[in-house]
């Protein structure tokens, strides 16, 4: 915990881009009967009844002091797919960065050796000496500023029935660029000081 609450004193350097990163899932559901219009005084109606469309993962990289963040929609949850994700994010949104400060939850599919059974051992080395990792302790997720951001999308563009993975593709992207240009960033507050009188009961206690 404390390891991560350092990280997010450091002041922002874009050489050294901080970035936090967490994933959802969302079902996909189509409709089986067209929604009536709306009409004066009476909104759009939908049917109960719809179709399951199968179930697509979300990666989310945001950037709290740049506000700035990235979205990438995936099939799966696996290795590969997060190392994938991963070098596209290093690859193609910051590929001028010097090293990537990562931030995210201690998942076994989150680690360098996933890197290993996507790619060839040298790709997967240079991949590894790309990011500085940092790991929210167990039961610690919400350190993990990526979870705001999840939370934001999903009351403002999941929270409704989208058919098909292409459909949702577009949705957030939408969603992404829009956000990105209001340049929303996060002021995190909570520090290791205030976590050590708050969250006492964690600690060892010490004899002396």
């Amino acid at each position: 915990m404390e390891d991560v609450l350092e990280v997010y004193t450091r002041p922002y350097d874009p050489k050294r881009p901080q970035v936090c990163m967490d994933e959802t899932s969302k079902q996909l559901l189509a409709e089986v009967h067209d929604p009536l219009p709306m009409k004066p005084g009476r909104p759009r109606r939908y049917d109960y009844e719809y179709d399951r469309e199968g179930v697509v993962n979300l990666f989310m990289f945001s950037e709290p002091l740049a506000g700035k963040r990235h979205v990438k929609v995936t099939d799966h949850r696996t290795k590969k797919d997060w190392a994938v994700a991963m070098r596209e994010l290093s690859d193609v949104h910051y590929p001028e960065a010097e090293k990537i400060v990562i931030v995210m939850d201690n998942l076994n599919t989150h680690s360098p050796a996933s890197f290993y059974e996507a790619f060839a051992p040298e790709e997967a080395r240079r991949l590894t000496n790309r990011f500085e990792f940092h790991y929210t302790p167990k039961h610690g997720s919400w350190l993990d500023m990526a979870e705001i951001e999840l939370s934001v999308l999903g009351r403002q563009c999941l929270n409704r029935r989208i058919p098909d993975k292409a459909t949702l593709i577009t949705e957030v992207n939408a969603w992404v660029e829009e956000r990105n240009a209001q340049i929303v960033k996060v002021l995190w507050r909570f520090t290791a000081a205030d976590a050590r009188i708050k969250l006492i009961s964690l600690y060892p206690k010490i004899e002396i």
